[in-house]
């Protein structure tokens, strides 16, 4: 059984909602969501009842990347407001105790931010080195054979200077250097920046990225690639990826961080999680708060796989990690069109009480799904490079839909991003007062973890499932435990009922059931659990 540490911190305890700010509430009718639209939706944030924001980037940029090309680290763009619409934005949240995470992009620059313009001026101006500039191979072509994550080589020629520049992602994201002193203390400062605005943490955009090898060895060739894989994965990132001494430059970043009060930083990491692990650092050099735990976006939806993976991810935890589980973002697709949307209530359940900290989506809450994007209104560089395989990331990014008016809410004329068909059945309002309703599921879920420490805090113990051929195939359970308290999360994974043996574990009432129908109903020898049902059970002491 995992135990909790003693004390516990708000990024411990609460819950994380990330805003695609484009898409979350359009202000002054652009078509594009904005931090006034932001702010405008607060209250509606603290009624659902999470804890904290984060907010994807919201920095002046030529937009390459939908602001993960960054051109100014310390300003705001102005399609999304300015710097006293942030601080206002910052103020009002936490006048309603919620707290506000930045998007934090520091592995590459746009090309049009000023230290790039310079580093590719020539060879020897001042900023040069601030890149990663290479001679051609012999042949003239790129310098080894690294790929891009939005196809292509990661190299670009630049044929002002002779030399090429590394991207791993567009070739208008030139990468940092960061092995040189100079990038390490701007970079630095930018977090500093917005740390002294009121920022309560980053979440670190590639973060296992930001240091490559200092030879620049070519990759070894990925025996288990197949057409239809992302085009980067033809090659094993053995050098362009999880350097060893990227764990110096984050624990540098801890460093920041831990001389303000209680901030925090996640880290996006897609890694295996033995080398996962590595990135909470140590006792005596921490890095990241909560390395992102992406397996419920990457799994299949299987019960036993994922009590697998479960049992894997707590038995590797240090003793001084707290873990975390996000089921989407905007990367991935949403969780109600990968498993449909009767196991995206099971998976709403999962997320919520699964010890540590969850981050959601943005509407999620109501059930949202990927919506099909007209090849006229692709927006995705991606999808734009890699068109047709499914790689695009638009279909998770349209507009939140508010209610059933003509652009759902979200903003007076036609969004950036086309609007889901059904917007006008699922949305905000539709869902606020109906009583069985995705939105009002997570509602209740979120209230009940606020409410019992023993489901945001508490131990964990995965259940041996006991019953019908159903229940042991596609039934997942465990308990939390907190302060005598004991919680049974019992999920049923599976499309027919099952029935779940409760000799072993104990009698008790039904908090909770992702049908929202029988809360108060007392289970003693068995639990009938109906087609795709979730419960959490009060056991009784």
């Amino acid at each position: 059984m995992t135990k909790q540490p003693a004390g516990h911190l708000w990024w411990q305890r609460g819950v994380i909602y990330q805003i695609y700010p484009r898409s979350f509430q359009d202000s002054n009718g652009d078509g594009v969501g904005d931090l006034r639209g932001i702010r405008s939706r607060l209250d509606y944030l603290v009624d659902l009842g999470i804890d904290a924001i984060w907010l994807s980037p919201i920095f002046p940029s030529p937009m390459a990347d939908f602001g993960y090309d960054v051109a100014d680290y310390c300003d705001i763009h102005p399609l999304f407001g300015t710097l006293a619409d942030f601080d206002a934005l910052v103020a009002d949240a936490h006048r309603r105790n919620l707290k506000v995470i930045l998007d934090f992009v520091p592995n590459h620059t746009s090309d049009q931010h000023p230290w790039f313009i310079e580093s590719r001026s020539s060879r020897d101006n001042p900023k040069r080195d601030w890149y990663i500039w290479r001679d051609p191979a012999p042949d003239g072509g790129p310098p080894n054979n690294w790929l891009s994550y939005f196809g292509g080589s990661a190299w670009e020629y630049d044929a002002t200077t002779g030399q090429y520049y590394l991207h791993l992602f567009l070739k208008e994201q030139p990468d940092l250097n960061w092995r040189n002193p100079q990038v390490q203390a701007a970079m630095l400062d930018v977090m500093r920046f917005w740390l002294d605005r009121g920022v309560d943490g980053f979440r670190v955009d590639v973060m296992w990225l930001m240091i490559k090898d200092a030879e620049f060895r070519d990759n070894p060739p990925n025996p288990a690639w197949k057409p239809g894989m992302m085009p980067h994965m033809r090659i094993l990132e053995t050098w362009s990826a999880d350097q060893p001494e990227v764990h110096q430059i984050v624990a540098m970043m801890r460093r920041v961080l831990d001389s303000y009060d209680e901030r925090m930083m996640v880290g996006e990491i897609y890694l295996p999680y033995d080398r996962l692990m590595h990135y909470y650092g140590t006792p005596e050099s921490p890095e990241a708060h909560l390395p992102f735990n992406f397996a419920l976006v990457l799994l299949p939806w299987d019960a036993h796989t994922i009590a697998q993976t479960i049992a894997a991810y707590e038995a590797l935890l240090p003793p001084h990690g707290w873990p975390n589980w996000v089921l989407g973002n905007h990367d991935q697709p949403r969780i109600a069109s990968r498993v449909g949307e009767a196991q995206a209530r099971v998976a709403a359940m999962l997320l919520l009480t699964l010890r540590g900290t969850p981050t959601m989506y943005y509407g999620d809450e109501i059930g949202m799904r990927n919506v099909p994007i007209p090849p006229d209104r692709v927006q995705d560089p991606f999808e734009k490079n890699v068109p047709g395989e499914g790689h695009g990331r638009d279909p998770q990014r349209t507009p939140m839909q508010w209610d059933a008016s003509e652009y759902a809410g979200f903003s007076k004329v036609q969004p950036w991003l086309p609007l889901a068909d059904d917007y006008r059945q699922r949305n905000v309002a539709a869902q606020r007062n109906a009583p069985h309703s995705m939105l009002s599921l997570y509602r209740r879920l979120l209230t009940v973890r606020r409410s019992e420490p023993a489901l945001s805090i508490g131990s964990y113990q995965a259940i041996a499932v006991e019953g019908d051929d159903t229940a042991r195939r596609s039934v997942l359970a465990f308990v939390r435990e907190a302060n005598g308290c004991r919680f049974l999360v019992a999920l049923n994974f599976a499309s027919h009922p099952a029935r779940l043996s409760l000799t072993t574990i104990g009698e008790g009432t039904i908090a909770l059931s992702t049908h929202l129908d029988r809360g108060g109903s007392a289970v003693q020898d068995d639990l009938e659990l109906r087609a795709d049902e979730g419960v959490i059970i009060a056991l009784a002491t």
